[in-house]
């Protein structure tokens, strides 16, 4: 294999994750009331971070063991179409640790879980609309 097509299977191995983090949190979104918003919005930020870190593999960009945003983004080549607000940065990267484990935070509401949704699938577009379509992962019949 070489380096370009190893690069491309590891990219497209992100992708595929970053997917079906998203497909978790929209299918878990539609419960309602019932939502498990805090589980949306670790889905949120996973496939964000997922997105991201495919987009790093793509530009030859070494990055962290992270779960920050906005480290991510900053290391992310400047012509990259990511539009994301500082706030939504921070609440996503939040997103990874706070929610998965019980604290005094408050509970995230389901408007909040509706617009981490949202702008994960933003950074889908933005990033699908830019990647090589070899990354590009589709499910398998």
């Amino acid at each position: 294999m070489s380096g370009d097509e190893r690069i491309l299977r590891v990219a497209r191995g992100w992708v595929e994750k970053a997917e079906n983090d998203l497909k978790n949190a929209a299918h878990t979104l539609k419960l309602g009331e019932d939502c498990p918003t805090d589980t949306v919005c670790f889905h949120a930020q996973q496939c964000v971070e997922k997105y991201l870190k495919a987009l790093l593999v793509l530009a030859g960009v070494p990055f962290p063991r992270t779960h920050d945003i906005s480290e991510l983004l900053a290391l992310s080549p400047p012509s990259v179409p990511v539009q994301l607000s500082l706030d939504e940065q921070r609440r996503l990267t939040l997103y990874a640790t706070t929610t998965r484990y019980p604290g005094d935070e408050e509970p995230v509401t389901l408007e909040e879980a509706r617009r981490a949704v949202a702008a994960a699938r933003r950074v889908k577009k933005a990033l699908r609309a830019i990647m090589p379509r070899e990354v590009l992962w589709k499910k398998r019949p």
